[in-house]
């Protein structure tokens, strides 16, 4: 596992991603050169579609795989920096099968497919064009947590934030951090964002950081075509404090995380020992 940090040191990243990977590689290139100029980021978050937004409802994807060139070049970037790198959710095949999949890239330069997500955005909103990821993706199978300088990492991507449960895993196994890397339609974010994920930093009692993608994502492949998401990056303290807010601009915010706030709010309100589990299963 390696030597125990008392602080993690993030950078959020916030992106208006489009339909087109070489623009948003350039993107997140960019936001990793100037998380590795900061000096001693331990880890940096990208959304969900980071490397590819699809704008055109229905539109063929390309299907990613981790054979590809281009990789290289972010690898390049996490070794030159020392920074590990998280990609909230490209469209990748695993196995010949698609997903959409968070990506991790460790601080050595190693490439490999983490979590993939869960629950699938199937929705109908009224008076708007129903959405249905499951038209394009496989769901996923399982909670899944890395460990990062002692640091224990739970995932999630976008919609699974609705779901308790996933979050009650996390929280049995006390995990420090959470990411929920997303690409919240606005009328959903506007209800619903800070709401569900203060609620779940105070539930797991750990730190959420939720990377989102924002503003106005016009289309370069079918131009004159967009779509709207709504921002609002997110860091979130164990006690439920936003610590970071984004708003709407795209962008990158640096935050510390210190494992004595964790135990501190643990201590005050010790719910593992409270939990009912013989009601209750995990």
């Amino acid at each position: 596992m390696g030597a125990v940090q008392d602080q993690l040191v993030v950078a959020i990243s916030q992106m208006t991603s489009v339909d087109d990977l070489q623009k948003n590689l350039q993107s997140i290139s960019a936001d990793i050169e100037k998380a590795g100029k900061h000096g001693s980021v331990d880890l940096i978050c990208f959304p969900e579609n980071c490397l590819y937004m699809r704008v055109k409802e229905g539109e063929e994807i390309h299907f990613l795989n981790l054979q590809e060139n281009f990789w290289k070049s972010l690898q390049d970037l996490a070794l030159k920096y020392k920074i590990s790198i998280h990609l909230g959710s490209v469209p990748l095949l695993i196995d010949s099968k698609p997903f959409n999949s968070a990506v991790l890239i460790g601080a050595d330069g190693a490439l490999k497919t983490t979590y993939q997500k869960m629950h699938l955005f199937d929705i109908q909103l009224e008076n708007q064009k129903p959405i249905r990821e499951s038209d394009v993706f496989r769901a996923g199978h399982g909670p899944v947590m890395f460990d990062l300088k002692g640091w224990k990492i739970g995932q999630s991507v976008c919609y699974d934030l609705r779901f308790s449960e996933l979050f009650r895993f996390y929280a049995e196994h006390e995990v420090d951090l959470i990411l929920v890397p997303s690409a919240f339609l606005v009328k959903t974010g506007e209800a619903h964002w800070h709401t569900l994920l203060r609620a779940r930093a105070i539930e797991c009692q750990a730190y959420v950081v939720a990377s989102a993608q924002t503003g106005l994502h016009e289309s370069q492949r079918s131009p004159g075509l967009s779509r709207s998401t709504y921002g609002h990056a997110l860091a979130i303290s164990p006690w439920g404090e936003v610590l970071v807010d984004m708003k709407h601009a795209a962008g990158l915010e640096f935050v510390t995380f210190d494992k004595s706030k964790i135990e501190s709010v643990r201590r005050q309100i010790p719910m593992k020992s409270h939990r009912r589990r013989d009601f209750f299963k995990p």
